[in-house]
């Protein structure tokens, strides 16, 4: 016997002996009004509460990928960014070398530059 089937048995009240099934029972209206609306059994209960966990388990799934795409995201920004900055590092040590006074003043266009004696002071 199943859940609808027991339900609509008592609604309708049992069979009694020598009434047909149709007749109804001393004390009771002759028209019945069946309720159009079935209530949802407990079967479907748990179905559908299945149902939407897993809904709610997909959605944080959906919410915990896109969180750690973005995590990956920002770690290869980070060691972009780590690389950049070692970089310009070593580019204003390079800077530095390259202008240091050592360089200058040993390059063909200092070396063919006049040195300056110095010049006697004025008298009047």
């Amino acid at each position: 016997m199943t859940y609808s089937s027991s339900i609509a048995n008592r609604r309708q009240g049992y069979a009694r002996r020598g009434v047909p099934s149709g007749t109804p029972r001393r004390g009771q209206n002759a028209v019945s009004f069946l309720d159009a609306s079935r209530p949802l059994g407990p079967i479907s209960n748990t179905i559908i509460l299945i149902v939407l966990a897993c809904l709610i388990g997909l959605l944080y799934l959906t919410q915990v990928t896109k969180t750690n795409s973005y995590g990956y995201t920002i770690n290869s920004l980070q060691q972009q960014q780590t690389q950049l900055k070692d970089q310009k590092a070593n580019l204003e040590v390079t800077s530095a070398r390259l202008q240091s006074l050592e360089r200058v003043s040993s390059s063909d266009v200092a070396k063919g530059m006049v040195s300056v004696a110095p010049a006697g002071s004025i008298n009047q």
